[in-house]
Formats: structure tokens, C-alpha cells, sequence
């Protein structure tokens, strides 16, 4: 699969380098220097380019930036018709603190609008992305962690919880792209629970329905 990955951070540069190894052709874009972006794609045995190259071509992207720069990137990106997004970001105000978006509306319903003709599908930003590498590393062991996924593009969603089962998790249906209200605040308690509970940042989660 031909993966875009839009955002050099560490959302972006660890999932691009977990896709590449299991053979995905992946393209790194989007970063505030183009070295960045070149060493990245050394060290994933990937490519670089920029973003419009990197989208037209693709199978699959994964908006990875920071609320501040969407904005920017799907300038860069066009229109994304017919495209399959999946969206990490959660829509945090500069400090990284709090929601600028919600509860009303979402970060997802609002990319959403902004690309109406795009396949959006949200998955990854309920999990650290220090979680990535151990879970990745363990990804034939069972019982696995579970990851949220939800959007209203069933396609677009099976192609997400592809690439969520290659890093290592277990794609956990939980609705349509109006989840997103909910999800995203979930994702500051996890977030709370990496970063600022003790016990270290690779945080996961797997939850259960109790039978008779």
C-alpha cells in the first residue's frame, strides 16, 4: 500500500517507519525543513516529497500535525477527492492543554467539512506514540491492545483497521466520525494517563464486555 504520511512528528515518524517495515511503500511530507524529512525517509527506508506529490498518488494518508498547522497542509493537499484520510489529530489549542473544538462539534466533523469529498477515518490519537514500537514488538502475542477507530466511510475504515492490525493493535469499532465529540476528549485521559500518571508513557488499553 502506498501510505502518505503528512507531519514529521512523532505520531507521523513512528508509524511511517512501523508501516515501511512490513513492506508498505510509504512518503513522508510535511515538516519544517526539508532535512528532516530526508532523514526520516533514510531511517524508514522510505521517500520524501511534498505534500501534493505525496497525496496524489497515495492509498492512504495519515493526517499527523498539530491543530495549528491542518489548515496549511490541506491547502497544500487540494481537495482530497475520493481520498482515504486518516486522522490522528486532536484539535488542541497551543499550549497542548485544551480542546478548541467540542462538544458540539469535533476536530474529525470539522476536517470533515473543511474536505467533504475526502474518506475520513480517525484512529491513533487515543494512544501515545511511545505505545507504538512495544506494541509493534509484541504483535503476534495475544491478547492484543485494542485502538478506537470511527468514521462514516465503511471502506475507509477497513483500510484503517488494516493498518491498524500491521502495527500491532486490535481496531475497536466505536461509531461514526460524530464519536469524535467523545472520543477526543477521551484522548486527553489518555494522554493524561501517559504522560502524567506514573509507571511511563507507553500507555494501552483493551476493554471488555462481561458475559454470563
Amino acid at each position: 500500500m502506498k501510505i502518505a504520511i503528512l507531519g514529521s512528528g512523532l505520531m507521523g515518524g513512528k508509524l511511517g517507519r512501523l508501516w515501511s517495515e512490513c513492506g508498505h511503500e510509504v512518503c513522508f511530507s510535511y515538516a519544517r525543513t526539508q532535512a528532516k524529512l530526508d532523514r526520516l525517509a533514510q531511517q524508514a527506508g522510505a521517500t520524501s516529497a511534498p505534500v501534493a506529490a505525496a497525496v496524489r498518488d497515495a492509498d492512504a494518508i495519515l493526517l499527523a500535525v498539530h491543530w495549528s498547522n491542518v489548515a496549511e497542509v490541506l491547502d497544500r493537499a487540494g481537495d482530497l477527492s475520493g481520498k482515504i484520510v486518516l486522522n490522528c489529530c486532536v484539535p488542541l489549542d497551543d499550549s497542548n492543554s485544551d480542546l478548541v473544538v467540542g462538544t458540539t462539534s469535533s476536530g474529525a466533523e470539522e476536517l470533515a467539512r473543511m474536505r467533504p469529498k475526502a474518506r475520513w477515518v480517525s484512529c491513533f490519537n487515543t494512544s501515545p506514540s511511545e505505545s507504538f514500537a512495544p506494541v509493534f514488538a509484541r504483535k503476534n502475542q495475544t491478547p492484543r491492545p485494542q485502538l478506537l477507530i470511527y468514521g462514516d466511510d465503511e471502506g475507509a475504515k477497513e483500510v484503517a483497521r488494516e493498518l491498524i492490525r500491521d502495527i500491532g493493535f486490535d481496531p475497536l469499532e466505536a461509531g461514526g466520525l460524530r464519536s469524535a465529540r467523545f472520543v477526543e476528549p477521551f484522548a486527553m485521559v489518555t494522554a493524561e494517563l501517559a504522560y502524567g500518571q506514573p509507571g511511563g508513557p507507553a500507555l494501552t488499553y483493551r476493554f471488555e464486555k462481561l458475559r454470563d
